[in-house]
């Protein structure tokens, strides 16, 4: 089974139980900074196989995930701090998941996009998340523009 496990965003202690426990029984793990993830795993005893899986090595490791999951290892899937796939590496893997029917599943846990706009005081009855602003200045202002059309424009909510 292939696991996308929530880590903890800045305090360790906010992992979940369940997410313990997924990392203490799967046969590797695949993170975005091995270095980060160890700090993780020594602080709960968790001796584990790292893999580096980040937006540099994404498609090379997405094979080897397969791989390993072909031969009927567990591989749980974490990224620095929060949830794997948003706005971190794993969006691919998951789309290859689907298109070849893989069993997966989600181990739940901090969000810091919900905590900010809870510590916001924003009305949190409904919002638009929108990831990481491109680096490129051209397309930082090009997405900026696309989205502000889509919440001026008076035809987007018929």
């Amino acid at each position: 089974m292939i696991y996308f496990v929530a880590t903890p965003i800045g305090n360790l202690e906010d992992i979940t139980l369940r997410a313990i426990n997924v990392l203490n029984n799967v046969d590797i793990i695949a993170c975005e900074d091995t270095r980060t993830s160890q700090k993780l795993l020594n602080h709960f005893q968790i001796s584990k196989k790292l893999m580096a899986f980040h937006k540099f090595n994404e498609v090379s490791t997405c094979e080897k995930i397969l791989e390993l999951n072909s031969q009927g290892k567990n591989i749980a899937i974490i990224s620095d701090a929060g949830m794997p796939v948003i706005s971190d590496p794993g969006n691919n893997l998951t789309k290859i998941l689907r298109e070849n029917n893989i069993d997966f599943t989600v181990i739940p846990g901090a969000n810091a996009a919900l905590s900010a706009l809870l510590l916001s005081g924003l009305d949190a009855s409904s919002f638009y998340f929108l990831g990481f602003l491109p680096e490129k200045k051209s397309d930082k202002t090009k997405l900026l523009k696309e989205i502000s059309n889509l919440f001026l424009d008076p035809s987007c909510l018929q």
